[in-house]
């Protein structure tokens, strides 16, 4: 495993939860929406489309969240190539792995929809005020962070060894390494 050069703000250690706070790829559905606006009405209406362009979100990041007052022992902001990129990089800070379980990933039905329509991953998808953080007590981070608005869940459990397994559904697989964001496909096709 590649190390991932990062300073820690804490600590990581098997057994731990892994939680997500905010909405996985909200912020690049939110993008999409306004460079595909004229396309995707032809999908949804007006009034739809516009709770997509929204930009109303509490503000998630390492500064703003005191993510160890709230019960955190690390975490990891969400951008570029969405929460998977930085779920990989948290745990190649640390040389860990993790089981996670995409079902519990905080994700709004807009930006599922959006993502299908440009058959996109929500999980390689642009994140902003969206946080992995992990914990020794993840139901209570979550319940922390709901009383202050924020959608939070135990997304899946930290382990000793590099592998980084993925659930979806009965079926189990393994991360792959980061790659370009899934927005770029849109920004380059929207160039041409």
């Amino acid at each position: 495993m590649l190390m991932i050069q990062r300073e820690p703000k804490g600590t990581m250690t098997p057994g731990q939860d892994l939680v997500a706070a905010g909405y996985a790829g909200r912020e690049g559905a939110r993008r999409i929406s306004l460079i595909r606006e004229r396309e995707l009405l032809t999908w949804f209406s007006e009034e739809y489309l516009g709770q997509i362009q929204q930009n109303d979100e509490i503000q998630i990041d390492g500064i703003s969240i005191p993510w160890q007052k709230y019960g955190a022992t690390e975490w990891e902001e969400v951008g570029r190539g969405g929460i998977f990129t930085a779920l990989w990089n948290l745990s190649g800070a640390y040389r860990l792995g993790f089981d996670i379980d995409l079902y519990k990933i905080p994700v709004k039905q807009e930006t599922i929809e959006v993502c299908e329509r440009y058959d996109l991953n929500p999980y390689r998808l642009f994140s902003s005020n969206c946080m992995v953080a992990v914990s020794d007590h993840g139901w209570n981070l979550c319940e922390k962070l709901g009383a202050d608005g924020i959608k939070a869940s135990v997304i899946g459990k930290i382990h000793a060894g590099i592998k980084r397994q993925v659930r979806h559904g009965q079926i189990r697989g393994f991360m792959e390494r980061p790659r370009e964001d899934e927005i770029q496909k849109i920004i380059q096709e929207a160039a041409l």
